[in-house]
């Protein structure tokens, strides 16, 4: 049996309809922004593999540091151990990220990482105020995606990704995103429930999943300063957004008012292993400093700060802190906002809402409903692969995210197979 039959027999893949699937594409290997099939086609990748992949697919330097780090310690029990790479990683987070913070806490995914995050920020007013506290619900944005597990959904939008769990999620104060017209309303909600909220989880500036939403620094500020002048937790999912994919090395950077927590992933390894980190401020960890053991976070996971994941994240921040690749972050910048200047020269009523903030660019095809259900995206996904280049549209909404290692002939041929399927 050749890959594809093999697949067929035993694999069930994600956020992909069972009945009727198209084949999966056999990748026998990657070099930078190139996937290789099993029939040696080449495919740019334009969406970085789940935007994770921020240095390119098999970077020598990352797999080196791994290399050493598996002859050395792959993995050991983080409950009364620890080892370098996570000391380290933790000390070169803490001195990048956007706001006063003092301690990381190590999961292994972006969703793991937000659930971590909701459980610290609730149990902070338990531990605080114990079985008194008033303060146990989350605000958080409609159209919102936090991740799968059952904290990270009941946070997220109800849409067809929870749609099976909606009498089993908690219940959530959901907010617009902000606009000119409705910040007076949203802050007379939070007014309205600010004994009650806990914490506010927000993806700042760009909603992922949800289909790449942009909103404005400034309105994101005016809420955030609101929330935090009632003592209300702010976390910042930057899952997607963090490691320069905004054009900034973090969203919150765009923000006056910092985050208390901060949760990150996808990029945070370069796409290289799985890793979660939930970063947060002095105040948020002396709640747990305590006697009383009752008031312990009781979390963990087995590979918590695995050795070897730790290794590639240093990997990776080496890479993105370096000159060359913060200009690589700036040159992609500045060629996706002029090629949205020839977006909406080219439109001609197929596409709308055009769009860019730093390495992303996204829009939607005029085409049915805009939902992530809408056919069209396995039409436009078949159509780039047929001319070399991988995006995987969310629905109507198409977007490009690539990795830095991009060349200036590769984004071109990106933008140009997107301007040929609008044609």
């Amino acid at each position: 049996m050749n890959l594809i039959e093999r697949d067929k027999k035993v694999i069930w893949h994600p956020f992909t309809q069972q009945k009727n699937m198209l084949p999966p594409i056999p990748i026998i290997k990657g070099k930078n922004s190139i996937l290789f099939d099993e029939n040696e086609n080449k495919y740019i990748d334009a969406i970085s593999s789940w935007w994770v992949t921020l240095h390119g697919h098999s970077n020598t330097y990352i797999a080196e540091k791994l290399y050493q780090q598996a002859l050395q310690l792959e993995q050991v029990i983080f409950a009364g151990f620890t080892h370098e790479p996570a000391i380290a990683l933790a000390e070169k987070l803490l001195a990048i990220l956007p706001g006063d913070f003092s301690k990381i806490f190590y999961s292994d995914n972006g969703s793991t990482s937000t659930e971590v995050a909701l459980k610290m920020a609730i149990q902070y007013w338990w531990n605080k105020h114990s079985s008194s506290t008033t303060r146990n619900k989350i605000l958080a944005f409609k159209n919102s995606y936090h991740g799968d597990t059952f904290g990270a959904m009941s946070v997220s939008d109800r849409s067809i990704f929870t749609l099976a769990f909606h009498n089993l999620l908690f219940e959530v104060i959901f907010i617009d995103t902000p606009t000119k017209n409705n910040i007076e309303e949203i802050q007379l909600t939070i007014q309205q429930h600010a004994n009650e909220i806990a914490a506010f989880i927000y993806e700042p500036l760009v909603q992922g999943a949800g289909g790449i939403k942009m909103y404005d620094a400034e309105l994101l500020n005016y809420i955030l300063s609101t929330v935090k002048e009632h003592n209300i937790i702010c976390i910042a999912d930057e899952v997607m957004t963090g490691f320069g994919r905004t054009g900034k090395l973090f969203a919150s950077e765009y923000i006056k008012i910092k985050p208390d927590i901060i949760c990150l992933s996808k990029g945070l390894t370069g796409g290289t292993m799985a890793l979660g980190v939930t970063a947060c401020t002095t105040d948020i960890y002396n709640a747990y400093v305590t006697d009383d053991k009752l008031k312990t976070f009781f979390h963990g996971h087995s590979f918590t700060a695995n050795p070897l994941a730790c290794t590639a994240a240093l990997a990776s921040l080496d890479l993105l802190l370096n000159e060359e690749c913060l200009n690589k972050i700036k040159w992609i910048t500045n060629k996706n906002i002029l090629f949205t200047n020839t977006l909406s020269q080219n439109k001609n009523n197929a596409i709308k809402n055009i769009r860019v903030l730093g390495t992303i660019v996204a829009f939607e095809i005029n085409s049915g409903n805009d939902e992530y259900l809408n056919n069209i995206s396995t039409t436009i996904t078949q159509n780039a692969m047929q001319m070399g280049v991988y995006i995987r549209p969310l629905g109507n909404t198409v977007y490009i995210m690539p990795p830095y290692c991009i060349t200036e002939n590769e984004l071109e041929k990106i933008y140009e197979v997107i301007l040929n399927i609008i044609k």
